[in-house]
């Protein structure tokens, strides 16, 4: 999607300034997935930044890419559909206890690495350090900050995407592409093509 790239660099340039001010209240590292397991609402446009990185997976690593694509298909889709067989992914981010032990089909169960890191939702790019979104909210990991004070917390803050450019492109992309709406990574990855 064009203007995409240009998001994720907004977004990263964000983060490595929240990582900067955050400084050792900041425990996120490799191997810390405690904010992937679980489902979470996605945008299409993460979904398809997520299969576009898994069809580049698949061109450097087609057995890895395999193994991401059949955790994403077996494992998630098949028990969620069954499940919930009736719009799964809605009542799956409505029902807040379904799912919930369910790892991220990208994690990498060995390592407690992503495997699409550079194609990540922008959900996780954020996770973790204080960053504000779309709202007032102040959104932290509870595993970071511990013991720090509220101004403490608010100094390590950051505005990601102050210009709302994934509003605009994720407007752009629901006029023009089918699905709509919010999806969840399983069903993202599950979509992909080619693999």
């Amino acid at each position: 999607m064009t203007g995409d790239p240009e998001l994720v660099q907004i977004v990263d340039r964000a983060m490595a300034e929240a990582v900067r001010k955050s400084g050792p209240w900041l425990l996120c590292r490799p191997g810390c997935h405690e904010c992937c397991i679980g489902p979470f609402p996605i945008t299409q446009l993460d979904a398809a930044r997520l299969r576009e990185g898994l069809k580049e997976l698949a061109g450097r690593d087609p057995q890895r890419a395999a193994r991401v694509f059949g955790r994403a298909q077996s494992s998630a889709v098949e028990r969620i559909r069954r499940e919930f067989p009736v719009d799964p992914v809605q009542t799956v981010l409505e029902a807040g206890e379904a799912a919930a032990d369910e790892l991220c089909p990208a994690l990498d169960p060995a390592t407690g690495t992503c495997d699409l890191y550079t194609a990540r939702p922008i959900t996780c790019r954020t996770f973790g350090p204080a960053v504000r979104l779309h709202s007032d909210s102040l959104g932290i990991c509870e595993l970071c900050y511990r013991g720090a004070s509220d101004e403490q917390i608010a100094a390590c803050q950051v505005v990601v995407d102050p210009d709302g450019l994934e509003s605009e492109l994720i407007s752009q992309l629901e006029r023009t592409a089918v699905p709509h709406g919010e999806t969840i990574v399983a069903f993202a990855l599950a979509g992909a093509s080619n693999i």
